[in-house]
């Protein structure tokens, strides 16, 4: 049995579950609470409790023995019961379960509806969220006495580890005497006789040079670093450290506007929520271009808003955008040989969620899946819209 803790959900982990067939996989998603009188009141238990009691009867349904179903479903059960996990929340929280691979749970930065699903698959379409408009960007922390660089998406902003192969002072590049120069600078009193500063003279033009030298180990050693060539890298910086280091950037993407003022005095959550919102639009820009494309041909068979059409072209991997309404759910049956689709009205046992598993092919084969408002949908109310890719 594995059960394991996930912070960041890869797309490889969306896979590894997307391809799991088994009878009875269990799926639950419900928001965990971060304040004082949720955790007290054990809101967080509470809600899984009653998503538990929900999946039981589901097993019920399916002809399962009290005793068989109890054992299965007991790892969740524990969860219940452990304050540790409860006082450490994240924002949302993911459950899976079935019978090879066991029990897992993933802590996720974001909140979810409740929801509690039973099928030979697992409920995925939640998390997709985690893999569109959430691209990922570079903030590099930049000053004279330190260098920073993070990793970032919407959902996600960690620090890379830089020893190695960025100078993190600019004393480690044009000498020791730098930490004396500088405070002589900061305290305006000359504590050093003139002329002690490593060889270089005492004006503007020489700290200049400095910086110039120091930045091009940066930007080497950044450049060697980002994973991703086309992603945006951001400054974190002071506006007079900013076009010094825009004219020996080489990075493709250096971002036309940077944080200003000085990034010690603010925390990693404020530099995520600034850097996050000045690169926002940027990643949003294919959403508003597949809309605009649905529009232009949304009379003709290049688009659909029919399940009947769009289900068989998600297994095919013939859609190349799925655009899915908030908040809403398809069931049904599809017979593959006959191509078939049949409709219901809610969630049975036989049937299936159609919008999360035509989610899930869709996003697997390269096309895109957008959740928009239903005043957003290009065709209101329903709950799915597909551009073809032919």
């Amino acid at each position: 049995m594995i059960n394991f803790l996930a912070h960041t959900f890869t797309k490889k982990v969306f896979e590894q579950l997307a391809a799991i067939r088994n009878q009875h996989c269990v799926s639950i998603y419900l928001p965990m609470y971060k304040k004082g009188k949720e955790q007290n009141e054990g809101l967080g238990q509470s809600n899984l409790k009653s998503c538990l009691k929900k999946v039981h009867a589901v097993l019920v349904e399916y002809g399962y023995h009290e005793t068989k179903i109890n054992s299965y479903l007991e790892p969740i059960r524990n969860l219940i019961f452990d304050l540790s996990f409860w006082r450490n929340p994240s924002e949302g929280l993911a459950i899976f379960l079935d019978k090879d691979l066991g029990f897992r749970y993933y802590k996720l930065p974001f909140p979810f509806d409740i929801k509690t699903y039973v099928a030979d698959h697992f409920y995925l379409i939640p998390l997709l969220p985690l893999f569109h408009n959430n691209g990922i960007y570079y903030l590099l922390e930049l000053s004279r006495d330190y260098v920073k660089l993070y990793k970032g998406s919407r959902n996600n902003f960690r620090e890379l580890q830089i020893n190695k192969i960025i100078p993190k002072q600019l004393e480690a590049v044009v000498g020791y005497d730098f930490e004396q120069k500088m405070l002589q600078n900061r305290t305006g009193h000359m504590m050093y006789p003139a002329g002690s500063f490593h060889g270089q003279g005492e004006g503007k033009e020489d700290q200049k040079k400095e910086l110039v030298s120091f930045f091009r180990q940066i930007n080497q050693g950044v450049t060697e670093m980002l994973s991703s060539k086309k992603a945006p890298l951001i400054l974190a910086c002071t506006d007079e450290l900013y076009p010094i280091y825009k004219k020996i950037n080489s990075h493709h993407n250096l971002w036309d506007t940077h944080l200003s003022g000085d990034p010690e005095f603010k925390g990693t959550n404020e530099l995520h929520k600034e850097s996050w919102g000045l690169v926002q639009y940027y990643f949003e820009t294919t959403k508003r271009v597949k809309l605009a494309n649905f529009i232009a041909k949304i009379h003709t068979s290049k688009t659909s808003c029919r399940p009947s059409e769009i289900f068989p072209a998600a297994v095919k991997g013939k859609i190349d955008t799925l655009f899915v309404q908030q908040k809403e759910d398809v069931f049904g049956t599809y017979n593959s040989a006959k191509g078939c689709l049949i409709i219901d009205s809610r969630k049975e046992m036989r049937n299936i969620s159609l919008l999360n598993m035509a989610a899930i092919y869709t996003f697997l084969q390269g096309g895109n899946v957008y959740f928009l408002e239903a005043e957003e949908m290009p065709v209101k109310n329903i709950p799915m819209n597909a551009l073809f890719r032919f």
